[in-house]
């Protein structure tokens, strides 16, 4: 088909959500949602979308990594390029000078990212596919092909992965057509935001019951006797049928997330999300032994596969929290899934930010189609604000992720939202009470 890419433009995009408090927690008192967010343009007259998503402060840092990332891809052919991103992915993951600054985490690896699920978002756009139906269209060759295997081979070597996707291979079209009628399992964060109040927690609560949740999700670890007041006024709402997870946004040293937990089990707890570092692998393998049948989840601040490796391999964790825009994008993510389902550990997404749901439904609904094969207490987080941003919205009906039919990640950002909100200069923010000051 020919064509080039041409250019890399990049928009610093926030959202002012500290103002009504959504999204803050016991770490993150005054989020501003917000994406570092690029463009790449070609000259067939296709464009991919990505992001990183931050909270405010140092978007303009990560922006400024995406360009970096520039030489990697403008002027490249697209054929060739779309047809070897896993080859693209290692170049711009393996540049020595820009590694050193990681290596493969923080700030370059999220530039990565956005870099990679633009060009994912490019490629099927070009395909006329939605991304999680180009993922699993791909066969289990071309699929491990995608996949950095350095670091992993202790745990999961190109052959076992090749035979985890052979497995599941046969029945693939019998998974797709269920997907396509019956969606993806889904539970909501938005009743739980630490800054609101009791009569909001219980009215969002019965909400997310009547809406068709199994599964809510409070953020916990400011203060104990708030928190036990808090679960109680949600476990009342809910009922004993409906799982509530809570979520302490890695708050706690491990000996006080163990007593934490352990005053919050009369509420029944399904998970604790992060209880302490996102680092300490260890930590959360004590923890997850302590306060067992309570389960760990944890991974959106999990910085690469190689962490995710030691996690699996200790025991740390019973449920997978990727991240679409954390790691380097759609190829570390495929291995994740995979390393996933060689220790066969549930994935359950983080989505808990600007244009997260949009992208991560695409990679669970990939795993269940062409690797786990599975949806057995498999959720994807579900955040009700910000969609109308996106050109392409996420859309849950009765509590299930609808498979999106539009071809891309769905990442791609409404133009008046790129203008309205960029910072510092969008009317958002020049007509703001707080100025420029996120």
């Amino acid at each position: 088909m020919g064509g080039r890419i041409t250019s890399l433009r990049t928009h610093d995009v926030r959202f002012p959500t500290s103002r009504d408090l959504d999204g803050s927690d016991a770490m993150n008192a005054d989020p501003d949602y917000s994406a570092a967010y690029v463009v790449i343009g070609t000259d067939a007259g296709l464009e991919g979308h990505g992001f990183a998503f931050t909270i405010g402060r140092g978007n303009d840092v990560q922006t400024a990594a995406i360009r970096a990332l520039e030489p990697y891809v403008a002027g490249l052919a697209l054929d060739e390029a779309l047809a070897d991103l896993g080859g693209v992915w290692k170049r711009m993951v393996h540049d020595s000078q820009l590694r050193w600054l990681g290596p493969e985490k923080g700030v370059m690896h999220m530039a990565v990212s956005a870099v990679v699920n633009a060009l994912w978002d490019l490629r099927a756009k070009r395909e006329g596919k939605p991304v999680w139906k180009l993922l699993a269209d791909l066969t289990p060759e071309q699929i491990v092909e995608l996949v950095d295997f350095r670091y992993l081979t202790d745990a999961l070597t190109p052959g076992e992965a090749l035979e985890i996707l052979r497995r599941t291979e046969p029945g693939r079209a019998h998974r797709e057509a269920e997907l396509r009628a019956n969606g993806y399992p889904a539970y909501t964060t938005s009743p739980g935001w630490l800054g609101y109040d009791d009569d909001k927690l219980r009215r969002l609560c019965e909400q997310a019951v009547a809406d068709g949740f199994g599964q809510i999700k409070l953020k916990v670890g400011g203060d104990l006797d708030d928190d036990v007041r808090r679960l109680r006024v949600a476990r009342e709402a809910v009922g004993p049928g409906v799982r509530i997870a809570v979520d302490a946004n890695q708050r706690w040293d491990v000996g006080t997330a163990i007593d934490w937990v352990r005053a919050l089990a009369e509420f029944d707890p399904w998970w604790v999300e992060e209880p302490t570092s996102p680092d300490d692998v260890l930590g959360h393998a004590t923890i997850a032994r302590a306060i067992a049948p309570v389960r760990v989840a944890t991974g959106e601040h999990v910085q690469n596969r190689v962490v995710f490796k030691q996690m699996l391999q200790a025991g740390s964790l019973s449920y997978l929290q990727l991240d679409a825009a954390r790691v380097a994008g759609v190829n570390e993510n495929v291995a994740i899934l995979l390393l996933a389902a060689k220790f066969e550990v549930p994935v359950c997404p983080h989505a808990g930010g600007v244009g997260l749901c949009e992208l991560v439904q695409h990679l669970s609904m990939f795993d269940y189609v062409a690797v786990s094969g599975s949806k057995e207490n498999r959720v994807i987080e579900y955040v009700d604000h910000l969609h109308e941003h996106f050109a392409d919205p996420v859309v849950v009906r009765d509590g299930h992720y609808v498979a999106p039919t539009a071809p891309g990640f769905g990442a791609a950002m409404l133009p008046r939202t790129l203008a309205d909100h960029a910072y510092p200069d969008g009317p958002v923010w020049a007509t703001s009470e707080n100025g420029s000051a996120v």
